[in-house]
C-alpha cells in the first residue's frame, strides 16, 4: 500500500530524486529499473502535485526549473533519513540469512524455473524459506498490497509502475496423445480448429492464460471441451483422448519425456512469452530479494537460454506489435467478470 503525505505518494520521492539527479526521463528510468512511460507518468504526477513543470526542454536537453533546483537537497535529505533509519539493514549473507519470501507464480513457472532455482538456493541459503502462491484474479494488486514479495508472470501482465527483470523466453506448441490420429504428421490449421481442446484458466473469474486469450482472437473459434485449473493438468487431460492442448514448449518437452505424448508446431504464429519477475518499487533496496532475483536469473540462463533474449528496439515492427498485443491483453484482463 502506497504511503501518502497529503496527496503525495511517497514512492514518488524516489522517482523525483532520480529525475532531479539525472535531468532525463530515460536515464532516470534506467536508474529506477522502470519503463520510460512509467517514469514519464511519475513526472506527470509530480508536476501536478508541485504545480510546477520541474523539468523543461531547453535546446536538446532537459533542465530543472527554479522550483526543482530548490527541491534537490530537501528530497535527498528526506530519502537519506529514511534509508538511515528504516531501510539500512546489516550486510546480507545468504549462508546465515533467516527470511521467508513469498512468490506468486503459476504452476508452469514453478515447474520450468522455480524447481531448479529454489533447489540451488537451498544449498546457498538454507535459512531462507519460500511460499509459492497460485495466480489469482489480481496479481498486481496482490503485489502492491504487500501480500507477496515477488510476482513471476509474463511481461504482458506486469505493472508498469514497479521494477522488473525478464528471465527467459518461451513459445507454444500443440500437445496430444500418441494414440491420437490427428497427431500423425504436421498440425494443420484445419485439424487444429476441428479438434476438441483442453485449456487452463485461473482464479475465481477463470482468467484465460495468454495462449487461450490469443487464440480467441483468430477468425475461427476452437472447441474448448475441458477447462482445467492448472497447466500441469493439461497433459493428463489429453491422454487417451483425441483432444489437444496448446502448451508452453518447455513444459511440453518435459511432458513428452515422461508420458506417451507428442508435440507439433502450432499452425499459426502465437507471440512468444517473456517470463518476468517483478517486485514493489519500495523493495528495490532489499538485499535478500535482490539476491533471490539474481539466483532466479542465473538459473533461467542455465535452463532456458535467457542470454539469447533479443531486446526489441523501440519503434521496430516487433516492438510495435508486442505493444499492441500487450494493450489488448491488459484491456481484456481488466474487463469485469461475472
Amino acid at each position: 500500500m502506497a504511503m501518502r503525505f497529503g496527496r503525495l505518494d511517497l514512492n514518488l520521492l524516489v522517482a523525483l530524486d532520480a529525475l532531479l539527479t539525472e535531468c532525463s526521463v530515460s536515464l532516470a528510468a534506467d536508474r529506477l529499473c522502470l519503463s520510460q512511460s512509467a517514469t514519464s507518468s511519475a513526472l506527470g504526477r509530480l508536476r501536478d502535485y508541485f504545480g510546477d513543470e520541474l523539468l523543461v526542454v531547453k535546446g536538446r536537453q532537459m533542465v530543472l526549473t527554479a522550483r526543482a533546483e530548490e527541491l534537490i537537497e530537501p528530497v535527498r535529505a528526506v530519502l537519506e533519513q529514511i534509508r538511515a533509519t528504516i531501510t539500512v539493514a546489516p550486510p546480507f549473507d545468504p549462508a546465515t540469512a533467516e527470511r521467508q519470501i513469498s512468490i506468486m507464480a503459476s504452476d508452469y513457472s514453478t515447474q520450468v524455473l522455480l524447481t531448479q532455482a529454489l533447489a540451488e538456493m537451498e544449498a546457498k541459503a538454507p535459512g531462507i524459506r519460500f511460499e509459492i502462491q497460485p495466480m489469482n484474479d489480481n496479481p498486481i494488486d496482490t503485489l502492491e498490497r504487500g501480500y507477496v514479495d515477488l510476482l513471476l508472470t509474463i511481461d504482458y501482465a506486469i505493472s508498469t509502475d514497479h521494477p522488473s527483470q525478464v528471465l527467459f523466453e518461451d513459445d507454444y506448441v500443440v500437445l496430444g496423445w500418441k494414440g491420437n490420429p490427428a497427431m500423425d504428421g504436421p498440425m494443420t490449421r484445419e485439424k487444429y480448429f476441428s479438434l476438441g481442446h483442453v485449456t487452463a484458466r485461473f482464479g475465481k473469474s477463470r482468467v484465460a492464460a495468454f495462449d487461450d486469450w490469443f487464440v480467441r482472437r483468430q477468425k475461427q473459434q476452437r472447441k474448448v471441451e475441458v477447462v482445467a485449473p492448472t497447466f500441469l493438468s493439461l497433459a493428463g487431460l489429453v491422454m487417451n483422448t483425441n483432444r489437444i492442448a496448446t502448451v508452453h514448449r518447455r513444459m511440453a518437452e518435459s511432458f513428452t519425456r515422461s508420458m506417451p505424448l507428442v508435440m507439433r508446431e502450432t499452425p499459426f504464429d502465437i507471440p512468444p512469452i517473456r517470463e518476468t519477475v517483478q517486485w514493489h518499487i519500495t523493495n528495490s533496496n532489499d538485499a535478500a530479494l535482490r539476491w533471490v532475483v539474481e539466483q532466479m536469473a542465473a538459473a533461467s540462463q542455465r535452463t532456458a537460454g535467457a542470454d539469447n533474449i533479443v531486446p526489441f528496439e523501440p519503434g521496430s515492427p516487433d516492438a510495435v506489435d508486442r505493444e499492441r498485443i500487450e494493450y489488448e491483453f491488459r484491456m481484456n484482463q481488466a474487463k469485469p467478470r461475472g
